[in-house]
């Protein structure tokens, strides 16, 4: 049997579904944090900045460290993950749930009795 070149097995790799389906993922991951981005910096931020104040902290800089830039990034954090769960939430709202299926049945197997009454007839036999 002939070895298989690196092509084919590439071609095999990329073909496999799990390669295809994080491809997809990626793809929509992507589109998704855009979508997110422009809530945080477009609506959410301004309207803090409305409420509080200046939400720029860049200029903030203590002996020499960029502690400003480390704020603005842990801000932006907490907004964002704050939007992701909402959106979240409100897609598991929407979204049909699917209906879990309810196990099978084990068969119902004989009674205590039962066995009880079988173990008896089996020794009366052996008894003969």
């Amino acid at each position: 049997m002939k070895k298989p070149s690196w092509i084919d097995e590439f071609k095999e790799f990329i073909m496999r579904g799990n390669v295809l389906d994080l491809a997809v993922g990626v793809v929509i991951g992507s589109a998704f944090t855009a979508i997110v981005t422009a809530i945080v910096e477009n609506l959410l931020t301004p309207i803090i900045g409305l409420i509080v104040g200046n939400t720029d902290f860049s200029k903030l800089v203590i002996a020499g460290f960029g502690v400003g830039n480390v704020i603005n990034a842990i801000i932006t954090f907490l907004i964002t993950a704050f939007v992701v769960f909402w959106i979240v939430k409100v897609v598991n709202r929407i979204m049909p749930k699917k209906e879990e299926e309810p196990a099978p049945e084990e068969p119902a197997g004989p009674t205590t009795e039962e066995l009880l009454a079988e173990i008896r007839d089996l020794l009366k036999e052996q008894k003969k």
